[in-house]
């Protein structure tokens, strides 16, 4: 075999290792993944979202790897105050959503027309990635002590993988909503949306609180 073809074999596994727990971590109802689908259903500055929680997510499991798991683990007052901070966020979002299901009005915006700035997307998307202690949980803590395990050699092959599987995951979520744009014509299918989001929400606001209380 070519040694091309040998340094494929040996980072694959890796690779692939990393994509497979990324996938199965990202794919699920959360605060991040509804923000990325609306504004995705709203054609707002889909790309600049779906960069910045693919990067951010990169980040985080870069920096788990490289040793935050370890030192988040041993300061439990930090994750603390991360979920109360979180459940604060959730919950006034939550409200928000609420609010707007209970209106019945057209939400798509017209055609070259923006409700929010490309910089309050942007914000939103940060919050919802960087005061949400799950995230924290998923890519510093669980994916950063696997990757930790992977020999030094392979680290960066695993977070390659895992933050692969993020970009594609938040691409296909903003990029592919689009397809549900004429469903979501309708003003019905956004309170529908909005109210499940706003439960959703809650529900968070609840499981964070009681986490940090515990």
């Amino acid at each position: 075999m070519t040694p091309l073809l040998d340094t494929l074999l040996f980072i694959a596994p890796v690779f692939g290792q990393g994509l497979a727990l990324s996938l199965g971590l990202i794919v699920a109802i959360g605060a991040q993944n509804a923000f990325v689908l609306r504004q995705g259903l709203r054609r707002e500055h889909v790309g600049s979202v779906v960069l910045f929680c693919a990067l951010a997510d990169a980040v985080l499991m870069a920096a788990g790897v490289m040793g935050m798991a370890q030192a988040l683990g041993e300061r439990p007052f930090l994750a603390r105050a991360l979920a109360l901070g979180g459940a604060a966020f959730l919950a006034a979002y939550g409200w928000q959503a609420l609010r707007r299901a209970m209106q019945s009005h057209q939400m798509l915006p017209a055609e070259g027309v923006t409700s929010i700035s490309r910089g309050a997307a942007l914000a939103q998307a940060a919050a919802f990635t960087l005061l949400n202690p799950h995230v924290y949980l998923d890519t510093v803590l669980l994916v950063g002590s696997i990757g930790a395990q992977q020999p030094s050699a392979l680290r960066a092959w695993f977070v390659a993988g895992a933050s692969t599987a993020s970009l594609l995951w938040f691409a296909s979520l903003g990029f592919g909503a689009r397809w549900l744009a004429p469903w979501f014509a309708r003003p019905r299918a956004w309170q529908v949306l909005d109210g499940l989001i706003g439960l959703t929400m809650w529900v968070l606001t609840i499981l964070l609180v009681r986490h940090a209380l515990a």
